[in-house]
């Protein structure tokens, strides 16, 4: 999982300068100040055990091996300094003076009464003081030694060193704050140098998606943004020659349509003419010359019906076409509709009275024949229109009652020529009667869409605006 999936890239790299300065100053300053506390509180230490040892020596040779009170009394005060607080023990007696037996620990007591020089740091009533013991010594005449049972600790406060390492601390802390804002302006000075060619790659490339083939960047030094700079602009003129050679091909294309669509009205004209004629005749004919007759007016009808298709979409490619907008009744267009084509009786409709709208009855006209139309030839009955009105919306809805559209057939459905079978070579329709309605609905700032009903069949909808004059398309 990349991580800070949800922050960009700037604050990425500020987040990784940052932690990566907070991980090093931490590292840095702890160590620091573990050895900074170490060796101070080892100096201390080793300074008052040679003190403590430097001292004791002044009381040798005892002058009796089982002192009382007030001997006790003596030997603590020897070692007793500005600073350090003694008491001298002998089994249970106890110097009258010095600090209170129970901060000693009984480990620190055990290794004293083993003849061991010994020390601890301790917390006593919140405040660290360190303790040491030392054991005194008889030395026989023949050099040997042996405990007296004397023992001899010292209390020593370490406050200031306390300090002087709280102090340390804050010190560490207020490096570490400081290189951590350092390194966060650094970051933001080295993010700007990366960020910056970036966002201009960013800001190209989305002019280069709207359409700007001729977009280029500035390309600044020698470094791998640099080469992405500069592949970019290569892209970039490539991809622009190839789309004026695609718009080129595109214009050449539609042009030569519109051109011989145009052509072939005039001869069309004439061959709908004879093929009138042959069709009237077409019953006295005689048998095959009568079915010769019938289908060449047929297929003159439809050949007719292919080329004002062409010379349609063809004014929808020019951006020519043009609405010729009315105030209509909405249930009487579609009545008008059906009732032109003979649809009255195959198609059920549901119309709600009264509801008028600003459209072009021509091109809606067109938009419903084509939808009624495919539903009677590919669909299976009833066949149904329903027409809902909103206070800025009409929505027509057309539908059958057959297996519906495949899956991978509905993403096609407005596709000019499309098939939804390779099979289906030849077919009675010009395969732009549903590309040249939806371009009718986007004419009036509508849609139009296609889904399968639930029950079986499809439903294709046609939503128009009610004023299609408004500026806003009659959004709400």
């Amino acid at each position: 999982m990349t991580p800070w999936p949800n922050l960009g890239l700037r604050a990425r790299l500020l987040s990784a300068f940052a932690l990566l300065c907070v991980v090093t100053a931490a590292a840095v300053a702890g160590g620091m100040y573990v050895q900074a506390r170490n060796d101070i509180l080892q100096r201390t230490q080793d300074a008052a055990v040679q003190s403590m040892r430097s001292r004791l020596e002044t009381v040798f040779p005892l002058r009796n091996p089982e002192p009382g009170p007030a001997e006790l009394d003596e030997i603590a005060d020897s070692v007793t300094e500005a600073d350090v607080s003694a008491v001298a023990l002998f089994h249970e007696e106890r110097s009258p003076a010095g600090f209170e037996t129970e901060a000693i620990s009984q480990g620190l007591r055990r290794a004293v009464a083993r003849g061991e020089f010994a020390w601890q740091r301790i917390m006593w009533r919140g405040v660290p003081v360190l303790i040491i013991g030392a054991p005194l010594l008889i030395v026989e005449p023949d050099q040997m030694t042996r405990l007296s049972g004397i023992e001899v600790y010292t209390a020593r406060s370490l406050d200031p060193e306390q300090r002087s390492i709280d102090q340390l601390a804050a010190w560490a802390w207020l490096i570490g704050g400081a290189a951590l804002g350092f390194a966060v302006v650094l970051a933001s000075l080295a993010t700007r140098g990366v960020l910056r060619p970036v966002r201009e790659l960013g800001r190209a490339a989305r002019l280069l998606g709207q359409g700007e083939m001729r977009t280029r960047v500035e390309v600044h030094g020698s470094d791998e943004l640099a080469d992405v700079a500069r592949t970019f602009n290569d892209t970039a003129a490539e991809l622009e020659r190839h789309v004026k050679q695609l718009r080129a091909m595109e214009a050449d294309a539609r042009r030569f349509v519109a051109d011989v669509s145009h052509e072939l009205r005039t001869p069309l004209a004439a061959l709908a003419a004879v093929a009138d004629v042959l069709d009237e005749e077409a019953e006295a004919l005689p048998e095959p010359a009568g079915r010769a007759a019938r289908l060449v007016s047929q297929e003159t009808l439809n050949l007719t019906g292919l080329v004002n298709d062409l010379i349609e979409i063809s004014r929808f490619d020019s951006g020519v076409a043009a609405l010729a907008l009315n105030e209509v009744d909405v249930a009487e267009l579609v009545r008008a509709t059906l009732r032109a084509r003979g649809w009255t009786e195959p198609v059920r409709a549901d119309l709600p009275s009264g509801v008028t709208a600003r459209l072009d009855p021509r091109r809606v006209d067109v938009i419903l024949a084509n939808l009624v139309g495919n539903a009677l030839r590919h669909g299976e009955p009833p066949v149904s229109v329903r027409v809902s009105a909103e206070p800025h919306w009409i929505a027509f809805e057309v539908r059958d009652h057959g297996p519906g559209l495949d899956e991978a057939v509905l993403p096609h459905v407005f596709d000019r020529f499309y098939k939804a079978s390779a099979a289906r070579a030849r077919s009675e329709g010009s395969g732009l009667g549903l590309a040249i309605a939806r371009e009718n609905a986007l004419l009036h700032r509508g849609d139009l869409t296609v889904t399968n009903a639930p029950d079986g069949g499809a439903v294709f909808t046609l939503r128009l605006p009610r004023r299609s004059d408004d500026p806003d398309g009659g959004a709400e």
